[in-house]
């Protein structure tokens, strides 16, 4: 009876210590080196939806995947904005965008068609609940009551910490750039991941 008791203790202690280290590795985005997580979403590319896919992204070349708070919100909007105008130069460097936000499909479609930022040039991927994020790393801020986007609606969902990765065609992630940890501006994210890609 002893024995058993102190089995199941320490099945129980090895069970709390094992979901502990995952809860702890989730608290900080993944690192140069690491194995990029592959993913299926729902997303929007010009006012339609799509079904995206990593894996059949990166089967063309490297990918750059950013994460960002809100659309329609001050710095998504000129990060969207950003990629959109340098488009040609990523897709000449043989690179696929996707943008990730916890915003719905309904308010995708929207601002991946608006000609003001992602101008229907790259997709934009649904992470409502934050499970992709999470994959990467990234925790889901909580909404919070009375936020509203530059257009006076309110902002319901949830924030993924501004974080760009740029992973190469083997699936590695070749670099990481937070705008929390780093202090770089949103257009800078896209500067930066642009020189990368023209490299690999």
């Amino acid at each position: 009876m002893y024995k058993k008791s102190y089995l199941l203790a320490l099945l129980f202690l090895g069970c709390t210590f094992f979901i502990a280290q995952n809860s702890l590795a989730q608290l900080t985005a993944l690192s140069k080196g690491a194995t990029a997580p592959i993913f299926t979403a729902k997303a929007s590319l010009a006012g339609h939806e799509i079904n995206f896919s990593l894996k059949k992204a990166l089967a063309k070349g490297p990918v750059v995947l950013y994460f960002y708070p809100a659309a329609y919100t001050g710095g998504c909007d000129l990060e969207a904005h950003t990629f959109s105008e340098f488009k040609n130069q990523f897709t000449q460097a043989g690179a696929t965008i996707i943008g990730v936000s916890a915003d719905d499909l309904q308010r995708l479609n929207s601002f991946s068609a608006d000609p003001h930022y992602c101008a229907g040039k790259f997709p934009v991927a649904s992470d409502p609940e934050g499970k992709i994020a999470a994959t990467y790393g990234l925790k889901l801020i909580p909404a919070r009551p009375g936020v509203k986007d530059v257009r006076g609606a309110e902002v319901t969902h949830g924030f993924i910490p501004r974080t760009t990765f740029v992973i190469n065609k083997t699936g590695k992630i070749v670099a990481v750039f937070s705008s929390e940890t780093d202090h770089i501006t949103p257009a800078e994210h896209v500067e930066k991941s642009l020189a990368i890609v023209k490299e690999l």
